[in-house]
Order: structure tokens, then C-alpha cells, then sequence
């Protein structure tokens, strides 16, 4: 009955890494979208990938504070070498991913800053909570904590009374 119980342990341990089993991508930022959404070119495949950050849902483009988070989020990665860590491809065919660079003001730290979580530290994004289940348990926590410190701080769009999401923004 214990071997059981341990092989069953076992089966869900490895499932639930699956789960979050993820893949590295090196590549150079050649353009940002929006506030959630860049291209990067790998330079082993010779192609541009469109990257879609995980965890994060930005305002539009012309949505309030639309430009301003497409600016940050420049800021934080155009032009940088990333690694993107990721672990599926959304229905348009994009990386969703996490999008890991060197800051700027760390020149020889490497690829310490996540700025998918950036984005939402400075009040640039949403914690997209329907899809937190996607996210590894870790950085489902970290992304929750980060954009209730930017609402607390009323930074960003947090500093709109009464801002829309980007999902309900959409519906209209």
C-alpha cells in the first residue's frame, strides 16, 4: 500500500512539473507592440517571434495609459538581449511568456529583471488573474503582490480614480 501511495505521489509530482515544464529563448528586442507585447529575433532560428507576456494584461493603445505603458515597457527592453522563459504559444501562434533582460542601471548583472513584473511595479499593467492558474505558483504570488504595491502607491494608471481593464475595455 505505501509503494502505491508513493508511485501515485510520484505520477502527480511529475505532472504538476509538466505542468509548468518551460523553454529558453536568447534573442534581441526589435520591437514593442503595446505594454504587454514585443518581437524579438533569434538569431539560431534566423526568424522574429512575437511575444505575448505572461501573467500581465496592459491597457490598449488608445486606451488611457495605453502609449504610456507601450513607453515603459520600451524603456525596460528595446533593443536589450533577452531571455524569454515560456511554456506554450497562445491561439495567434505568439510566445506567452516571461520576458527576463539586464537593467539598465546593472550593466554585467545579466538577466535579472523580469519585466513582465516590471510592468506591473510601476502601475504599467494588470495581474491578469484569469489566467493565473497558467502561471507557476511563485510568480502568481509575486505578480499579485506587485500590482497591489502600484495600487497602493497610485502610480501608473493606478493613479486614474477609477481605471478599466484592458478586458472590460475590450468588451466595449
Amino acid at each position: 500500500m505505501l509503494a502505491r501511495c508513493t508511485v501515485i505521489a510520484m505520477v502527480a509530482f511529475l505532472i504538476s512539473c509538466e505542468a509548468y515544464a518551460e523553454r529558453f529563448l536568447a534573442c534581441k528586442v526589435t520591437g514593442v507592440t503595446d505594454g504587454d507585447t514585443l518581437s524579438c529575433f533569434d538569431p539560431v532560428h534566423r526568424k522574429t517571434e512575437r511575444i505575448r507576456m505572461r501573467g500581465i494584461d496592459a491597457p490598449e493603445s488608445r486606451q488611457a495609459f495605453g502609449q504610456r505603458s507601450k513607453q515603459s515597457l520600451s524603456d525596460l527592453v528595446y533593443g536589450q538581449s533577452t531571455i524569454i522563459r515560456w511554456s506554450k504559444r497562445d491561439r495567434w501562434g505568439r510566445i506567452l511568456g516571461v520576458v527576463w533582460v539586464e537593467p539598465v542601471d546593472c550593466q554585467g548583472c545579466g538577466h535579472i529583471l523580469d519585466a513582465n513584473r516590471a510592468q506591473l511595479s510601476l502601475g504599467m499593467a494588470w495581474w491578469f488573474r484569469r489566467y493565473a492558474n497558467e502561471q507557476p505558483p511563485e510568480e502568481r504570488l509575486q505578480y499579485r503582490f506587485e500590482e497591489n504595491e502600484a495600487r497602493v502607491r497610485m502610480v501608473g494608471l493606478w493613479q486614474d480614480k477609477e481605471p478599466v481593464a484592458p478586458w472590460e475595455w475590450r468588451k466595449k
